[in-house]
């Protein structure tokens, strides 16, 4: 046995010279996959200069120094790439996706709060998007709930100051426009926390923004959709 079973460590060997090598590997294994922190699952091009410890889920279609490492945890390590194969049931933080992550034996799902031994599960997802108004009583966004999504509701935040002569706003879906809130406030950093009866969207849903009292000129909003989604159990 040269590797331990679950996170792959180096092991020394009776009589082995240079064992700091091994031990060093062991400890920068240990180090990049406890409390372990993907910075993106969907990257297929290693990048130039890495953060030294950062670890990355390879991507489908990896090139360069992440080839034929398709699904492994890439940590970089002194200018190089260690690879550790992950095991089914690990879980992560993904980085880029803002979502924790379950490995399912093939890929990394964000937010994935069960996985059923036949691979079904439900996952806890929030979209985040920046909006930039312009002149106009509305504005739509792309869609941010997708098909079949289970949606609770809308949170954000104002970034830059809503201006024109609206005196606020309202966050809702189109054909529901004060779905999750109406009279918002117009200042930076004015909010809305629109939780409602869970309701599922059929169709990839858009938010729509909705001037009050007069119409915008100008403003931006962050938005994040808060909602969950059903897998299906792994084909036979």
């Amino acid at each position: 046995m040269t590797e331990t079973a679950n996170l792959s460590l180096p092991l020394l060997q009776p009589g082995q010279a240079q064992k700091h090598v091994t031990v060093n590997e062991a400890l920068v294994r240990l180090d990049g996959l406890t409390q372990l922190r993907l910075v993106s699952v969907s990257q297929i091009v290693p990048p130039v200069a890495p953060e030294e410890g950062a670890a990355y889920g390879v991507g489908v279609g990896a090139v360069n120094g992440w080839a034929g490492r398709d699904g492994d945890v890439a940590v970089a390590v002194g200018g190089g790439w260690v690879f550790v194969t992950p095991r089914r049931g690990w879980r992560a933080m993904v980085l880029d996706a803002g979502a924790g992550a379950v490995f399912d034996g093939m890929a990394w799902r964000a937010g994935a709060a069960t996985l059923t031994p036949w691979g079904a599960g439900l996952a806890l997802r929030a979209a985040e998007i920046e909006v930039t108004l312009g002149a106009g009583a509305a504005a739509t966004t792309p869609p941010v709930f997708p098909e079949r999504a289970i949606v609770f509701g809308v949170t954000g935040r104002v970034t830059q100051a809503i201006t024109g002569s609206a005196t606020a706003w309202s966050l809702g879906v189109p054909g529901e426009p004060g779905r999750y809130g109406t009279g918002l406030g117009l200042a930076l950093n004015s909010w809305v926390n629109g939780p409602g009866a869970p309701q599922v969207a059929w169709t990839p849903t858009p938010l729509e923004i909705t001037a009050e009292g007069g119409t915008f000129a100008g403003g931006a909003l962050r938005l994040v959709a808060h909602f969950a989604e059903l897998a299906l159990p792994d084909p036979v």
